[in-house]
């Protein structure tokens, strides 16, 4: 029991909530047909997270969130710029300047040194679930002692108020992101306000991608990003119902894979570890591999929305 507390408890509960937090918006992404702003988000990221460290010597949250969201806006500036002296489409544009970013990002990670503070390729990449150690958690009665709980890592906070603000922010916005999901022509008429809607969609994708970066890395926020909702999507046609499938996947996968990757090869004789963050991918591609085979609506193309 005590080993569960200390090492596998809380990157189950970071897989989890990650996991659940990205699938949640994510149905809205699928919806829209906006589902790779994810990718886009975890791309740009990458480099205003180094940069800021480089300038503030701080993995602090406010500081990664700043730096985030300064290269958010040179990737916006820059997609334009490509767009009009290329004078290529907008997606074409995007692509070049994601791509681009995202590898000098790691090219800075490379080059500053910085992978002696816990922020390298390896982390950026697949996250840094396994280093989520809970020392104080060496007996069940930790889990109501204050002291104790005190010496909780702070990725498990911050991912568990980025949760909680994920849900406020569907409980608030839900008319109009239903509204402007599906009719954005119909939800203007209605003064659902489809136009800001999307833009606070987007931020709140930001936020969650980037407070799920240092922990998990860019290739699980991407999965669950896609993975759990499109898997969903093949399952009803009721939005309601998607969402619960697409929870209940996040959640299965989430489970699946850190057990898998602390113990998968050690059922299988073999003395070797697997990276949690990217198992967890692995289950939810395989999740979706399965909908698209057997779902009751794989034969069924989602309607465009507006």
């Amino acid at each position: 029991m005590s080993e569960f507390l200390m090492l596998s408890l809380v990157p189950l509960l970071v897989a989890g909530l990650c996991s659940l937090s990205c699938a949640l918006l994510g149905n809205f992404l699928v919806l829209r047909r906006q589902a790779l702003i994810g990718d886009a988000i975890s791309h740009v990221a990458l480099p205003g997270i180094v940069a800021s460290f480089l300038l503030t010597g701080t993995l602090a949250a406010p500081a990664m969130l700043v730096g985030a969201g300064a290269a958010a806006l040179i990737t916006l500036a820059l997609i334009e710029l490509i767009r009009r002296l290329g004078r290529v489409e907008s997606s074409a544009a995007m692509g070049v300047a994601f791509t681009t970013l995202f590898a000098l990002g790691v090219l800075m990670l490379e080059w500053s040194g910085a992978s002696g503070v816990h922020l390298d390729v390896e982390h950026a990449l697949y996250g840094n679930l396994e280093s989520l150690v809970w020392f104080e958690g060496t007996r069940p009665a930790a889990l109501w002692d204050p002291q104790a709980l005190a010496g909780l890592p702070p990725q498990l906070t911050r991912v568990a108020w980025v949760a909680l603000l994920v849900g406020l922010f569907m409980m608030l916005a839900w008319r109009p992101l239903v509204l402007g999901s599906f009719d954005a022509a119909f939800a203007a008429s209605q003064g659902a306000r489809p136009g800001p809607t999307q833009l606070l969609l987007v931020v709140m994708v930001a936020v969650a991608a980037i407070a799920a970066f240092e922990a998990v890395g860019s290739i699980l926020v991407i999965a669950m990003f896609i993975c759990p909702p499109a898997a969903a999507r093949l399952m009803t046609d009721r939005l309601s119902h998607q969402l619960a499938w697409s929870q209940a996947f996040a959640l299965a996968s989430a489970v699946l894979g850190v057990v898998l990757a602390g113990h998968g090869p050690g059922w299988l004789g073999i003395d070797a570890g697997l990276s949690a963050a990217g198992m967890v991918s692995v289950v939810a591609g395989l999740i979706l591999l399965l909908a698209c085979r057997f779902g009751p609506r794989r034969h069924r193309a989602a309607p465009p929305p507006g």
